[in-house]
């Protein structure tokens, strides 16, 4: 009986000598591999809640490396139109340089007409790069949304430039910026918001020789600029009360809508000196008469559609100039317009550059976070190299020795059996 007692005894110590190996052998197995991946969490089941912590940590690192992606493309789309904004501005600069030029008396008819070849070459240019578009075929000036070719252009109907499309300026966010521009802001005029209008001075008579020249619109309340067509006409242009005086009066008339003013009776002024005279009558706006009028001389105002427009009434007006007060009368008024048109452009430029400013600030708060996240990944299921090998030293010691005592105290060999 207590034979059978001593082997049950025996083969109960020999399998939990064969277990303890065995768990030696998978404890040692499972630190050589957190030593070869470098992870204390290979699989979530070592670790389910630091498994989940990594994993959230992972997700959070791919979403930035996807935002970041798409903001590369961003930035690279806003790049490319702050590039064609100063192409334009370059364009513009360059035909207000033949515009100065073209006002010369000095000049003749012929120079006229080259300088308005020129000056139709830098437009035709300038509606080139405003259609421009990115890799990817999406207009760079698109704003909110548009055609292909955001601006249609030259019509034979009122306006002459279009801007085919939502204006607006998509907004930013944390992580993204637009990736088009308000090409309507930068190129197109509204008259409640520039004021832009274009003078022209109608003589009665070719005799006149048009000695009337008028200083560009200038608005004093947009509030009350109203957009539409006017005309002013002289009568009664004759001796003033004053021996060597002259009077005029003129009248107001809104084209648009029909509506004629009071009549405006011009203080007398010398005969042999030209008048100045202030008109103020148009609503919101305000600009000088300059010159020695007669009966029947008409000035029109006409709202300036964009910065296309201006340089094709400079175009034509400066082509057609019979002398060279008519020319300085379209230079004059080119000017005003295209300066207007240079601060837009500018000011639209300038915000490009914020926006990629924002893109480099976006980026470098991405770059924190990730490092953040990295940390929180590692603190996760990244192992203590250290740590890991002096465990891994400790357990294969040991399981070594368990190797041994097994071996010692079993002692399976036939001999030691039979002896």
């Amino acid at each position: 009986m207590s034979n059978t007692i001593y082997r049950l005894g025996t083969a109960n110590m020999y399998d939990n000598a064969l277990r303890n190996l065995g768990a030696r052998q998978t404890n040692l197995s499972n630190l050589q591999e957190n030593l070869t991946s470098g992870k204390r969490v290979v699989r979530a089941s070592d670790d389910p809640v630091s498994a989940a912590q990594a994993e959230r940590a992972l997700t959070r690192l791919t979403r930035i490396q996807t935002e970041q992606r798409a903001l590369e493309t961003q930035r690279n789309a806003i790049a490319q139109a702050e590039s064609s904004l100063g192409d334009a501005i370059g364009l513009v600069q360059s035909a207000r340089e033949l515009m100065v030029s073209a006002g010369s008396p000095a000049l003749t008819p012929n120079d006229r007409a080259t300088i308005a070849n020129q000056l139709q070459g830098l437009r035709e240019q300038l509606l080139e790069v405003a259609n421009r578009k990115d890799t990817n075929g999406i207009p760079l000036l698109g704003a909110l949304g548009s055609a292909l070719a955001p601006f249609l252009g030259p019509q034979s109907v009122s306006p002459d430039y279009l801007f085919n499309g939502q204006p607006g300026q998509t907004g930013s966010t944390g992580t993204s910026i637009p990736n088009t521009l308000d090409g309507e802001f930068a190129f197109m005029f509204q008259p409640q918001r520039d004021g832009a209008y274009n003078v022209q001075v109608n003589p009665a008579t070719v005799n006149n020789n048009q000695q009337l020249t008028t200083t560009g619109v200038k608005p004093v309340d947009l509030s009350l600029v109203t957009g539409n067509n006017y005309s002013i006409t002289f009568s009664a242009v004759g001796p003033g009360a004053t021996p060597g005086t002259t009077t005029a009066t003129y009248t107001i008339t809104n084209t648009t809508t029909g509506a004629v003013s009071a009549p405006v009776v011009v203080p007398d002024y010398p005969t042999d000196k030209p008048v100045t005279i202030s008109v103020t009558g148009v609503p919101g706006l305000t600009f000088d008469i300059k010159g020695n009028p007669a009966n029947g001389d008409a000035i029109t105002l006409q709202p300036t559609a964009s910065v296309f427009s201006t340089l094709d009434s400079a175009i034509r007006d400066i082509r057609g100039a019979a002398n060279s007060n008519a020319a300085t009368q379209a230079v004059g008024q080119a000017l005003t317009n295209v300066d207007i048109g240079l601060e837009r452009l500018s000011n639209m430029r300038s915000y490009a550059g914020e926006l990629l400013n924002r893109a480099d600030r976006i980026t470098g708060d991405q770059d924190k976070r990730s490092i953040q996240l990295e940390g929180d990944r590692s603190r996760a299921e990244d192992l203590d190299m250290i740590k890991g090998i002096s465990d891994f030293q400790n357990q294969q010691v040991g399981y070594e020795a368990a190797l041994k005592s097994y071996a010692q105290v079993q002692k399976l060999s036939l001999f030691n059996f039979i002896s």
